[in-house]
């Protein structure tokens, strides 16, 4: 179905659409969409595979981001290269029925992981290309200035097949040092950047200017992305509106993790807890690109999931309390198109494109953002790669 609830058809040939329009000629396979609304997928733009569905291993007792930290880098020292591709292979095949078709995963790299996530999540990235697209972030979760050898982890994973780089300032003695650290390895392998910054409730310190400055000296507007940032969720009407200009400046993008900031923020208060997430609408009305993103699925950071954008996209909208088509809409875009554009890849459905194409049934994209409604089918490259069938009633 278009955009303007027309029935259309999607001609697919060598993987590519080659026509849409109604009634379509043709002599090949036919799926009925049965009406439902067709987009290109959604698009992770911030998960980590290689530290998902360890509850088990991780006891919550304070659900704060110190203990998160802390319990994690216990449990990823006995990680093997066998446990994190049985776990990531099962979290992408939820996220493959949950209409996914893109994803950019972080995969720690320091002493305690050494290469073994590492080497797991290339291999699930090639066994699993037949139906979604991951691209990997070396990341350097414990800090770098406290622990020298990580950044030459950091480069043999550039050089091993990780696509970009990335850091975590808040864990950092000298978080100024770390940003400069990150950036150079960016530039030695010419490779996209993707922080997770100012991750607290207090509106000052910021390390947003030292990532917008660093981002803006080497020239790498568009190539920058901040994950978190809910110190923004804080800062008065004036200091968010400075902070926005200062990223749109910069081309930095923002991916807001509603699950996890939610969950492990504001925990200090005994009513009235803030809600810890960052003011993705304020961003975007700045000229920020804003994307709305996974995290983490099961595990202390975010002990829930289902690796559904669909009900991420829901939870964003209902804590931001919007509530109009257009910001529906809008809302539909931080986990599709502008989610795309920050991980810098084609996406769309028009005529020469590739055919990655999702069917939810729903009228519209902003109906399916109100209802979380269900993923019914998915093609990668023209290749169907998942049915969900429709759910039936037997009426007596």
């Amino acid at each position: 179905m278009g955009a303007d609830s027309t029935p259309v058809d999607i001609a697919i040939a060598g993987g590519k659409i080659a026509e849409i329009g109604p009634l379509i000629a043709h002599s090949g396979p036919i799926q009925d969409g049965q009406g439902m609304f067709a987009f290109g997928g959604f698009v992770e733009s911030h998960i980590h595979l290689d530290k998902a569905m360890i509850l088990d291993r991780c006891p919550i007792c304070e659900g704060t981001l110190c203990e998160a930290i802390a319990l994690t880098a216990k449990a990823k020292a006995g990680f093997t290269e066998a446990d994190v591709y049985l776990r990531a292979s099962q979290v992408v095949e939820k996220a493959i029925l949950q209409g996914t078709t893109r994803m950019r995963s972080f995969v720690e790299v320091d002493p305690r992981a050494g290469f073994r996530s590492l080497d797991a999540l290339l291999r699930v990235g090639r066994d699993y290309a037949w139906a979604i697209d991951i691209e990997l972030c070396a990341f350097a979760q414990e800090g770098i200035t406290n622990e020298p050898e990580t950044a030459d982890m950091l480069a043999q994973a550039l050089e091993k097949g990780a696509h970009l780089v990335g850091g975590c300032p808040y864990t950092d003695p000298d978080p100024q040092a770390h940003v400069e650290a990150i950036f150079e390895l960016a530039l030695r392998y010419d490779v996209d950047v993707d922080f997770h910054a100012d991750f607290d409730l207090d509106p000052d310190n910021s390390i947003l200017p030292k990532i917008a400055a660093e981002t803006i000296r080497h020239g790498y507007q568009g190539r920058v992305s901040v994950g978190h940032v809910t110190k923004l969720a804080a800062m008065t009407p004036e200091a968010l509106k400075t902070a926005a200009g200062l990223l749109a400046e910069a081309g930095i993008a923002v991916t807001i993790l509603p699950a996890t900031d939610l969950f492990l923020t504001g925990r200090g208060l005994q009513r009235l807890a803030p809600r810890g997430v960052a003011p993705g609408s304020v961003l975007s009305a700045h000229g920020v690109l804003v994307s709305l993103a996974s995290n983490n699925i099961l595990n202390p950071f975010t002990p829930f999931g289902d690796c559904s954008l669909a009900r991420i996209a829901n939870l964003y909208a209902n804590v931001a309390h919007l509530a109009r088509d257009v910001d529906m809409e809008q809302v539909f875009s931080m986990v599709t198109a502008n989610a795309a554009l920050q991980l810098r890849v084609p996406y769309g459905i028009s005529v020469g494109s590739i055919a990655d194409i999702v069917l939810i049934d729903a009228q519209s994209a902003s109906d399916a953002m109100r209802s979380i409604a269900p993923v019914a089918a998915g093609w990668k490259r023209g290749r169907k790669t998942f049915e969900r069938p429709r759910a039936k009633l037997y009426r007596p």
